[in-house]
């Protein structure tokens, strides 16, 4: 196993790591919009939030060493279903590959934000 850590991607706050790759595949923590340089949640839109977990998700994927064109399946999970137009307005942008894709409404998410993405990519 290898563990993959970033300053480019929010920390842990938990006892957990930001990603791991086991035999080639990488499988990446939920990345909340947590800009990593603030600690901050870049605005209270779903947009803007969906942008910032999806950089997040780019940021570990830079650091294992792939790219979004590589991920085969996310987790996705929205505080609000009424989101999924927007948030996939957002997504399809930086997942272009269309990975395989679970997408749920979830009670709450860590510090009271609007999404988070969980993502596993192939790393070569």
């Amino acid at each position: 196993m290898k563990y993959i850590t970033t300053d480019k991607a929010p920390a842990a706050i938990g006892p957990y790591s930001q990603g791991i790759v086991v035999n080639g595949i990488a499988f990446f923590s939920g990345q909340i919009p947590v800009d990593p340089a603030t600690g901050a949640v870049p605005g209270d839109t779903i947009e803007a939030q969906a942008e910032q977990s999806c950089k997040n998700v780019g940021a570990l994927l830079e650091a294992a060493g792939s790219s979004f064109e590589k991920v085969f399946k996310t987790t996705c999970f929205l505080a609000d279903i009424a989101d999924f137009a927007a948030f996939n307005a957002v997504y399809e942008k930086y997942f272009i590959s269309k990975p395989a894709r679970s997408c749920v409404a979830v009670k709450d998410l860590p510090k009271g934000v609007l999404c988070e993405i969980e993502a596993l990519a192939v790393v070569e």
